[in-house]
Formats: structure tokens, sequence, C-alpha cells
């Protein structure tokens, strides 16, 4: 009998990874003075796409892990998040312009105009 080989797997090469505030940070939703200063802009939404429903209901789940009861996301989440909200479109109603359409005086209108010039209100007297 042939004496077996036993072939372990390369090693997968541990990722970097970051809590809310450093993955804000590395996304640019802050910058890190205003991360050092003790600002939570853009954590709250980081927050709310890793604890979106599983069903999707209320879009796709953000690719993070929890480690020691934090959030986490690793560099490969973040590039993730990054691609699905590439050009994402402003959320919210947009108003449409409308071209005003240009009144024709008509005829009644014309008519019923005030006198302005002090000839014709003398004439109304």
């Amino acid at each position: 009998m042939s004496p077996r080989t036993s072939r372990k797997a390369p090693p997968t090469p541990l990722e970097n990874f970051y809590n809310v505030g450093k993955a804000a940070v590395r996304l640019g939703l802050k910058t890190q003075a205003e991360h050092d200063a003790g600002s939570i802009k853009g954590e709250k939404w980081l927050r709310n796409g890793a604890n979106r429903p599983e069903d999707g209901s209320k879009g796709e789940m953000f690719p993070h892990r929890r480690m020691g009861r934090e959030l986490q996301f690793s560099d490969s989440d973040l590039a993730y998040i990054a691609a699905m909200h590439f050009n994402a479109p402003t959320q919210g109603a947009r108003r449409g312009s409308r071209k005003r359409v240009a009144s024709r005086p008509t005829a009644t209108r014309v008519a019923t105009q005030a006198p302005t010039e002090p000839a014709q209100l003398a004439n109304v007297a």
C-alpha cells in the first residue's frame, strides 16, 4: 500500500477588519479627523444596512461579521458595499419641471382691465 499523503489547503490570508467607525472612514463617509473628534456620521447607515431583514424586503443586507458582539467589516465587505452603491440614485420623489403655458389675453380680459392712464381715469368717472 502506498502511504497516504495529507495535503493541507494553503491558509487563507486574514483580511483587515474594521469596526463601524473605521469602516465609515474607509468608505469615505467621514474623515479621520471627524472620527477622532467623535463624529458618528455614516455609522447609522452601515448599521442599518447590516441589520436589514434576510428576506430582502428592505433591500440587500450589507455583508458583515460579528466578532465579540461587535459589528465588523472586512476589506472585501467594504468593497462589495461600495460596489452596491456605486452611482446609486438619490432617494425620494423628484418633481419634474413643467413648462409654463403662456396665457393669451382674451377679449374679456382686455375689456375688464383697469384704466391706468390719467385720461382713461377721467373718462371712467
